[in-house]
């Protein structure tokens, strides 16, 4: 009765070990596939309204790092702050801001997706600006509530953590 007790009990623990090999072995693919691959992040402020809400959750690659205007991508600045932004000019273009509006090599902005006038906000920059090799320039969706590269100035490719590929809708909840 002892020799059936204890090989019950060996074939349970085995069990549970091989379904602990398991989940240690998820985690570390899960960690190896969000620090390299893939990121997460959360939509913080109205800046990319109405593209991207508040509290949306962004999902985003790191592998492909070769933007171009009209991409929306992830950015860690030096200073810390993170932000999502959508590229609206590259290296070699000449972005002006004018009467509102944003002209880039010397044509209109003619995007759908921007909300509201396109101000010159920083004393830093002046317009005509053009974006030095190794960086884009980067705005808001919502020009009048976005801190962009009005604000920052161009940004370093170094700088761009990911490509966005996929919202995963309202996620944020107030308080938590």
């Amino acid at each position: 009765m002892a020799k059936k007790f204890s090989d019950r009990y060996n074939s349970r623990k085995w069990k549970w070990m091989r379904l602990i090999k398991g989940l240690v072995a998820l985690a570390v693919v899960l960690f190896l596939v969000f620090q390299f691959v893939l990121g997460v992040s959360v939509v913080n402020g109205n800046s990319m309204l109405n593209t991207l809400q508040n509290g949306d959750l962004v999902l985003y690659t790191r592998l492909n790092k070769q933007v171009k205007v009209g991409d929306i991508v992830s950015l860690s600045l030096p200073s810390g702050e993170y932000y999502v932004k959508r590229v609206v000019a590259e290296a070699g273009d000449t972005v002006d801001i004018r009467d509102g509006k944003l002209y880039v090599n010397g044509v209109e902005e003619a995007a759908d997706y921007a909300v509201g006038e396109t101000l010159a906000e920083s004393l830093s920059l002046s317009y005509p600006y053009t974006v030095e090799e190794g960086h884009v320039f980067v705005l808001g969706d919502n020009r009048p509530e976005s801190v962009d590269s009005r604000y920052f100035g161009a940004v370093n490719l170094q700088h761009i953590t990911g490509l966005l590929k996929l919202r995963l809708g309202f996620f944020y909840v107030n308080g938590l």
